[in-house]
């Protein structure tokens, strides 16, 4: 397995923050493996590892929000990768996020493009479930912003 993860590591990945609102709480997690896959109807797809907390979440909450992040935005991305986190919420405080009108979940300001989504469907994966779902709203799309990608284990930035 350890060959297999390094061999995966020499693919780089956007990166985003995932985010769903369940019940009173805020819950969320960095991600890189997201992906469009469909333009009409408009689709996306996250992988989860299918023993988390937030993979149990999303099967029972449809709709999240996705921000795709921005060269500067490394932090964060830490702050939401980081074992047994707080609350999105407590994660966010000091940054730029607002409230999705669609998908009641955060969704992070200053990154290159933030989507809100519905799962359509979910696919159980090995160890992962993909989750995937249908655009409802783009929130916003700032491409004058470099984007966050994620290669060979470490957040790094793509020249233009």
């Amino acid at each position: 397995m350890g060959e297999f993860t390094e061999a995966m590591a020499q693919l780089a990945a956007g990166v985003a923050v995932l985010t769903v609102r369940d019940g009173r709480d805020d819950l969320g997690a960095t991600v890189s493996a997201f992906m469009s896959v469909s333009l009409d109807p408009p689709l996306v797809l996250v992988s989860m590892g299918s023993g988390g907390y937030l993979s149990e979440v999303l099967l029972r909450q449809d709709r999240w929000a996705a921000s795709l992040l921005s060269a500067g935005q490394a932090a964060i991305a830490s702050r939401f990768a980081t074992p047994g986190r707080p609350g999105a919420r407590l994660l966010l405080a000091g940054t730029p996020h607002h409230r999705g009108a669609h998908s009641g979940a955060l969704v992070v300001e200053g990154g290159v493009a933030a989507l809100e989504v519905e799962t359509t469907q979910v696919v159980p994966a090995g160890d992962h479930t993909l989750f995937i779902a249908r655009v409802l709203d783009i929130p916003y799309v700032t491409p004058a912003l470099q984007p966050l990608v994620r290669l060979r284990s470490r957040y790094r930035v793509v020249d233009a």
